[in-house]
Formats: structure tokens, C-alpha cells, sequence
């Protein structure tokens, strides 16, 4: 063995082999997705020994280099008295080190927007870069299965929230000699077999563990569920509206706020392309001076993609044109930066000395123009609404489906709703401050991609300068709004100051003063309700298997989910899918003790993550396991033999990559009962565009917004329960069309629809149209 200490002193590393304690042997400890932990005791060997200092370097590796550890120090060298020696007291030094990952959980983890889409391998390498650019190779972090989206939290250590990827990957990351790594666990399989005659069976422990179920409630997050609009009419008078549900909203907060007050762009916000050196920061603002003509040469772009979900307030910035400009700004793009390719965003082109800014939706400059005049500032703003919260379902892993083969991670279809507008300010009128924005576009993109680049600068020859860039998460909520034999047009909902018209809450819609709608305007609220996700799971095969006389072979448990995020009930499901892949089977945990000269399949090393295969049917033990733990005692330092104890379990043991929480939470109601080959194909479509096409005094007319099932129907009730054929209290109709009228018996009233087919039981959907009309008589 050697080791070498480096104390940072400038004298670089110091072989401090003979200085170790024979009495003591070192220790190192692996454990799967955290930092290593080497112990080990020196004794002074030379007049000139120098003590390690706080924050060393230490590697330790085999004669032929094989390293085995590279770290530092993670405390200060504890002194064990050991009496009088010639030159006076002798000590013991007892070293304590974390491998390298303790480099970064010692700096803190910048303030950065969510991965968003991620495949985990990017989403590593991006939280390492964040916090030390270019300290680490990595070279061996391997593409694994996508992370749907991973808040990096700057209260938590960098080890930890890279041990949270890894495993929601199904994945084991190691940092050791400055290089970051990450693979699907097994990658290496290892073997502890009953024939084989170097296996000591003596230093085997086996524990089975009773943790066998087959009957699975699965408990998520709050989730969207019913597909609520909400119907006012003015009078002229009232500005407040009182919403039917509370909103289900991902949360109200500020994505990211750029003000520009950095003399450059921060690189964990924006990747920059700018071979002509056209952008720069200064003034608190970014300057634009030119591009080398060509589209999407010169481009700043966000360096997460943007979730086409929910509703998100996109404002580019304050802009004020210094010349003619060419050029795209806010723009949304599936996939390169071209102005071909983009979705949604604010075409620039020449007029004259100014410029023109038209809409720019599906690579098509679109509607109206507006011309800029000299000194005005404009400030651009694209509003996305959709009924789908998320745009993609969350990725669940076990044992039978491994990294690249999860459950769920299916695209969530969805239309959306585009808004871009302008604020036209004159610094010399203080009035256009609250102006009205002018609407350049309003209109829906049907089957919209789930996830777009956002780059708020592509400049083939722009000359502008942006004070701001801010991207928002507001409460999940569309209003729309219709004065007497107009059409509907979308309201900015948000701040006074930004030209929103109204504002809404958990419980209302307010209109600002100046807006209050008129007499007979009619007003129009989408958003989702608000409720526990939650699925309860069978195994039918394991329950059959398990019946022993008046046992019934049910086995059943509740588990609250922490991690992977559990959003949606189709999450809950698949979660309960790999939940079931692993629990319907014999658990296992163990330990086995050898030296380093007989590792199972002649290996060199063995690492937490690593497979192993036990075969030992006199215990009746035959299953697969992941490593989980590895204890390296290295008692023999002259000849290098090692003393490796290796703890591992198989996943009915102990989950890898999904996480339990311990909190309490009340059930609203038991969730439907599926079986795990049902789980798919229980739920018809939701009516997602229900809506109230003509209100009377007596009647109301309803459109489900698709055709009934052939041989099924639109089932309507005055509430949100009792669904299904054999519960007729709160009914008000099963209807085999589209459009049906209903009658009118209150100002307030309250529809629910679902569709269901001619199963036997009949399908139905998974959440309710809910429409709530609140006119007066």
C-alpha cells in the first residue's frame, strides 16, 4: 500500500506509508450514492514527520497504482498520547477523510432554476459544473434514463443531491481521482455461489425478511384534477368573482429574475453563442450590437428547457432599439434556434431606422405590426396556459426494469394557449405605464410539444439593449373575457404594473379598478381543481400464490412517496407497478467476509452498486442483489491483503430507487381497485373541453366537447362523486350526444361530467369536466 499526503503547502504529496500504525489498520468504507470514509492512525517515524494539516489531500492506492481512495481530510487530526520517547512525547495521529465529493458539499450550490427534463448523466454533470466549473472529469458519467425534473435545493450538500439522481436513475455515482462517474447499478455482477470452493460458507449471512405484499396503496402529492370552468357576467359593478374549486397550482414563484447587474451572464442561467462578440452586459442592462447575419448564429439561450404547462408568464425584458434590427426575441423553439423552427416568439425586422415587432408562431410571421418609435420602451411578454399541468409523466424503476426501461415517462398531450403582447411605454407619459399591452397574437396550438429551448435573444443583426428577463409560475389559471357580440379575448393576469387587468387568488378573481367589467361582459375561468393522487394496486398472481387455507393470501401496505416526485395519479400507479415488480418477491439482506485475495469472480475491487448473484439452495437462498455497502479493513499493509466485508439486499429488501416518507396524510376516499395488468386501461379520456355553450333563464345548454363512446355516454351529476350505473342520488342525466340542455334552477349551479362506454362495468373517465355558471336569473 502507499499513501501520500498532500498538506497544500506548497511541497505537494509526502509518502507517509511507513509512518502507518500496524496496531491500527486502516479502514475504508464505501456505501452506494455517498461519499467514502477512510480511517486510519499514524505514528511519528522520522525527526522530520510533519503532522497532516486540516484539509489535506490523501490518496491511497495499491503497489500497482490501483487507487482506492482519493479525499481529504474531513477533520482536524485527533493526538492519542502514547508517553515519552527519546525526543520527547510520543503521539498517535488518528486521520479521518471523505472522498472527494466533501470538494463540493464544502461550496455552496448556486440558486438555479429546476433540471427540467434532464436525462440524469446531464443533470450530474450540471450540478458538479454549478458548483466547481471544470474541476472534474466527466468522461464516465454514462447517459442513463431521463429525471422528469430534480429541484437542486442550496441548503443540501452536493453528495446528497447527487446520490438522489443517481438513484432515481437506477444508477450508483463514484468521485474518486478527480473524476466523476455514473452507471446502472449491476453494471458489474459479482457471484457468491454454493459450488464454488473459494466461497467460505462460514463468513456468509443470509437474512430473509418478511416484506412480502401484493396489495399496494400508493400515496402522492396534491395533483390537477377536474377540468374546471368557472362562468360570470358583469354588471358594471362588482370586480370580485368567487371561484367554484381552489386552483391546483405547481406553485407561485419567480423561475428566475435577471436584471443584467453582472458584468457577464452567469453560465449556470445561460448558455451564450456569440462568435461576432455582439452581446455583452453593462449598464445594468444587455447590449445587442449587431450578429454576423445569420439566423441563430448569435443566440442566448436558457440553460433549462421550459415545460409547456400549467400557465407561465414569459417577460423578455424592457427593450429600446438603438437601429434597425433583424432578429428573434422570446422565442420558444422544439428543437434548434431557427426562426423557421420557432413555436412561438417576437419577430424583429427593419423599418426604416426602427423597427417592426410581429408575432412569430410556427416559423410564420402572424397578425398585426407594430412599428417602435425612438426612445419608447417596449417590453414583450408571451403568456402560456394549458389545462396540463405536467407534460410528462415521472419515471419509476425496479429491479425487472432498470435504468432505460422505467415505468411512466410517457408525454402528456396537451393544446396551448399563446398569448404574445406588447407594453408600449413612453418614458415622457407616466400614463402608458399601466396602459393596456397590444395583443399581437391569441390563439391555441393544437397537440403543442411538452418542452421547448427558450432563447430570448437569436440576433442576426439586432441592436437593442434589455433591462430585464423574468420567467414566472403563476397560480394555474386562464381568464377569459367578451364584451356584448365580441369574440373572447385573454386577459394578462398578474400585476398592475406588467398591464394585467385582474389578479387571481386560492379562492377569487379580482379585477384591478380601472377593469371592471361591464355590464353583460361575459367572463370565463379555466384552471384545474386541487386533490390527493392516490392508487391502490393488486397483484393477482402473488395473491393466488400466497392463499393458504384461511389465509386469503392478501398482503397489504401504504406507502407515502418522497421520491421520485409522485404528481399525478398515473404516477402513483406506475409507482405501485414497481413497487409490486420487487415486493411480490422473497426479500433478501446479507453480509459476506473475505480477503481481498478471493472476491467473488477473482475481482480487484468491489464497489456499492455493483451486482451480486447468491446461489445457495441449502439456505433455499437464490436471488439477485445490489451491493449496497463495502467495508475494506486492510490488515495486511506489506502484502496488500485486504479484508472486505460486503453487506448487500435485493430491492423486496430494500428499495433503491424510490424513497418512503414518514408523514401522515389523510385519505379523501379509498381509490379505485386496480389490478397491475389493469393499470393503463381503466380510465377513458377526460372531456377536457366541456363547456356551457348557452345560458337561459330556465335552461342551460352543455357541449361534453367530443362525441359520447359508441354503445356509452355523457354521465352528468351535480357533484363530483358517486360515478357508475348503479348510484342514481345526485344524477341528473346520462346523455348518448354531444350537446344536451339541462334545466336552470338556481343563479349558482354546478355541472359534473364524465363520459363512460359499454364496458361491463363501464369505463368512465378519470377526472370531471366541472362548470359552474354563477349568472344572474
Amino acid at each position: 500500500m502507499k499513501l501520500q499526503i498532500d498538506n497544500l503547502d506548497g511541497n505537494g504529496p509526502i509518502d507517509y506509508t511507513s509512518a502507518l500504525d500496524p496496531t491500527t489498520p486502516p479502514q475504508l468504507n464505501r456505501k452506494l450514492n455517498q461519499p467514502s470514509n477512510l480511517k486510519l492512525s499514524l505514528v511519528a517515524n522520522t525527526p522530520t514527520f510533519l503532522v497532516p494539516a486540516n484539509n489535506a489531500r490523501i490518496t491511497l492506492t495499491k503497489a500497482n497504482a490501483q487507487v482506492l481512495f482519493t479525499g481529504y481530510l474531513s477533520q482536524p487530526v485527533a493526538y492519542e498520547y502514547l508517553g515519552w520517547g527519546i525526543s520527547g512525547p510520543a503521539y498517535r495521529y488518528s486521520v479521518t477523510a471523505q472522498s472527494d465529493e466533501i470538494a463540493l458539499d464544502q461550496k455552496r450550490l448556486p440558486t438555479v432554476a429546476p433540471f427540467i427534463n434532464r436525462t440524469a448523466a446531464s443533470a450530474l454533470i450540471q450540478l458538479t459544473q454549478d458548483i466547481s466549473p471544470n474541476t472534474f472529469t466527466t468522461t464516465g458519467v454514462q447517459t442513463t434514463d431521463s429525471i422528469v425534473t430534480y429541484a437542486p435545493n442550496p441548503q443540501e450538500t452536493w453528495s446528497k443531491q447527487a446520490g438522489e439522481i443517481a438513484a432515481e436513475a437506477r444508477a450508483s455515482y463514484q468521485l474518486q481521482n478527480a473524476a466523476l462517474t455514473l452507471a446502472p447499478v449491476a453494471a458489474a455482477i459479482h457471484a457468491i455461489d454454493e459450488s464454488d470452493p473459494l466461497i467460505s460458507t462460514e463468513a456468509l449471512t443470509l437474512t430473509p425478511v418478511a416484506a412480502i405484499f401484493n396489495d399496494l396503496t400508493v400515496i402522492g402529492n396534491l395533483e390537477p384534477q377536474a377540468y374546471v370552468t368557472d362562468y360570470f357576467v358583469g354588471d358594471g359593478l362588482t370586480y370580485k368573482f368567487y371561484l367554484s374549486q381552489t386552483p391546483f397550482t405547481k406553485a407561485s414563484v419567480v423561475v428566475f429574475d435577471e436584471e443584467y447587474t453582472e458584468p457577464q451572464l452567469d453560465p449556470s442561467r445561460w448558455l451564450v453563442t456569440d462568435p461576432s462578440s455582439a452581446i455583452t452586459v453593462s449598464n445594468a442592462g444587455l447590449q445587442v450590437a449587431g450578429g454576423t447575419g445569420a439566423d441563430g448564429a448569435t443566440t442566448v439561450q436558457f440553460v433549462e428547457q421550459i415545460e409547456l404547462g400549467g400557465s407561465v408568464v414569459m417577460q423578455h425584458g424592457d427593450f429600446v432599439f438603438t437601429a434597425a434590427s433583424t432578429g428573434v426575441l422570446g422565442g420558444l423553439y422544439p428543437s434548434s434556434i431557427l426562426a423557421s423552427a420557432c413555436l412561438a416568439g417576437f419577430q424583429i425586422s427593419p423599418n426604416g431606422t426602427q423597427c417592426n415587432i410581429q408575432a412569430l408562431i410556427n416559423g410564420a410571421a402572424t397578425g398585426a405590426v407594430l412599428a417602435t418609435v425612438a426612445t419608447h420602451h417596449y417590453v414583450l411578454t408571451t403568456l402560456i396556459y394549458t389545462q396540463e399541468i405536467f407534460r410528462r409523466q415521472q419515471i419509476f424503476h425496479s429491479s425487472l426494469h432498470p435504468s432505460g426501461n422505467g415505468y411512466g415517462g410517457a408525454t402528456i398531450p396537451a393544446n396551448v394557449r399563446l398569448v404574445l403582447q406588447v407594453h408600449d411605454i413612453d418614458p415622457a407619459n407616466p400614463a402608458t405605464q399601466i396602459a393596456p399591452a397590444t395583443v399581437l397574437y391569441d390563439g391555441v396550438i393544437a397537440a403543442a410539444p411538452g418542452f421547448c429551448t427558450y432563447a430570448p435573444i437569436d440576433a442576426a443583426n439586432l441592436h437593442c439593449v434589455v433591462e430585464f428577463t423574468r420567467l414566472l409560475q403563476q397560480i394555474d389559471t386562464e381568464v377569459r373575457s367578451a364584451l356584448p357580440g365580441q369574440d373572447y379575448t385573454t386577459l394578462l393576469v398578474g400585476t398592475l404594473s406588467d398591464g394585467a387587468e385582474c389578479k387571481t387568488t386560492s379562492t377569487e378573481l379580482e379585477f384591478y379598478s380601472s377593469y371592471t367589467p361591464a355590464a353583460n361582459q361575459t367572463i370565463q375561468v379555466f384552471y384545474r381543481g386541487s386533490g390527493r393522487a392516490l392508487a391502490r394496486i393488486t397483484d393477482p398472481t402473488s395473491i393466488a400464490a400466497q392463499h393458504r387455507g384461511a389465509n386469503n393470501g392478501i398482503y397489504a401496505a401504504v406507502r407515502h412517496i418522497k421520491l421520485p416526485p409522485v404528481r399525478t395519479a398515473a404516477d402513483c400507479e406506475n409507482a405501485a407497478l414497481a413497487i409490486l415488480d420487487d415486493a411480490t418477491n422473497p426479500a433478501w439482506k446479507g453480509e459476506y467476509t473475505t480477503w481481498s485475495d478471493y472476491l467473488p469472480g477473482n475481482a480487484t475491487d468491489i464497489f456499492p452498486g455493483d451486482g451480486i448473484n447468491v446461489n445457495f439452495p441449502s439456505r433455499n437462498a437464490t436471488f439477485s442483489a445490489i451491493i449496497r455497502e463495502v467495508e475494506i479493513t486492510f490488515q495486511d499493509l506489506q502484502g496488500e491483503h485486504s479484508q472486505y466485508k460486503i453487506t448487500f439486499a435485493n430491492d423486496a429488501a430494500e428499495l433503491l430507487a424510490i424513497t418512503f416518507q414518514a408523514a401522515l396524510v389523510t385519505l379523501p376516499a379509498d381509490p379505485l381497485l386496480q389490478t397491475n395488468t389493469q393499470v393503463g386501461q381503466t380510465y377513458l379520456a377526460d372531456l377536457t373541453s366541456a363547456q356551457v355553450t348557452q345560458i337561459a333563464s330556465t335552461a342551460i345548454t352543455l357541449n361534453a366537447g367530443q362525441a359520447p363512446p359508441p354503445g356509452g355516454g355523457i354521465e352528468v351529476r351535480w357533484s363530483d362523486f358517486g360515478w357508475g350505473p348503479s348510484n342514481n342520488r345526485n344524477l341528473l342525466g346520462r346523455f348518448q350526444s354531444q350537446t344536451f340542455t339541462l334545466p336552470r334552477l338556481a343563479q349558482v349551479q354546478d355541472f359534473y361530467l364524465q363520459q363512460y362506454d359499454n364496458s361491463s362495468p363501464p369505463r368512465y373517465s378519470r377526472y370531471s369536466a366541472a362548470l359552474h355558471v354563477d349568472y344572474p336569473l
